[in-house]
């Protein structure tokens, strides 16, 4: 039991802390290992539980999320938060991407989504609803000089951003899957990112 990866549940709703709870054990390697209905009761439980990553919710009845996020990660860097929420508002995106979360996820999202969700947060990745990106990507303005993009790489990165694979990207722009790949290798070293999601966010946030 002591190898299971601990994960613990703040919502102030139990039957969502129960839902979740299901979803999550009904896969071995993960156990939900604390929750908690408030942001107090949380803080009183992290140090006792040691989760390796927390579901948190965005609206609680003593507080909000992204300021709770913004203290755990101060406190414990090492744990991986994602927070759930049922609104879809950029504001409140960057706001909890820039107090660290690790992920962004719509209350809406199946439980498919949800555990890979997890999986890619543990594994180092951001993980952000695809339909949360292309919602924001339909708000903002470009800027063909940012970081020496060329406007075929900020067409790709648009493209990525509305949540395209390699394979749509290339039937778009009419160039090949090979030709795609070395474009967006060429973008993460622009942008110093690491993967497609982290590119996705950062076109998000700074395509103004």
């Amino acid at each position: 039991m002591d190898d299971k990866i601990k994960i613990m549940i703040v919502d102030d709703h139990a039957v969502v802390r129960l839902g979740l709870t299901a979803i999550i054990e009904n896969n071995t390697e993960y156990e939900v290992h604390c929750d908690a209905g408030s942001s107090a009761e949380a803080f009183r439980k992290i140090e006792r539980c040691k989760p390796d990553l927390i579901l948190l919710d965005y609206k609680l009845p003593d507080g909000d999320g992204v300021t709770m996020c913004h203290e755990i990660k101060r406190t414990y860097p090492e744990i991986k938060i994602i927070i759930l929420s049922a609104f879809c508002d950029e504001f409140m995106i960057r706001e909890a991407l820039q107090a660290g979360a690790d992920g962004y996820l719509m209350k809406t999202i199946d439980k498919n989504a949800i555990m890979n969700a997890i999986e890619k947060v543990l594994g180092g990745e951001k993980s952000v609803d695809p339909s949360l990106l292309s919602s924001l990507v339909d708000a903002v303005k470009g800027d063909t000089k940012l970081y020496d993009l060329t406007v075929k790489e900020k067409d790709i990165l648009n493209l990525l951003a509305k949540g395209l694979k390699n394979k749509e990207i290339s039937k778009e722009l009419f160039i090949s899957e090979k030709t795609v790949r070395n474009y967006l290798t060429r973008i993460f070293e622009k942008i110093n990112v690491n993967n497609r999601t982290e590119a996705a966010l950062f076109w998000v946030e700074h395509k103004h």
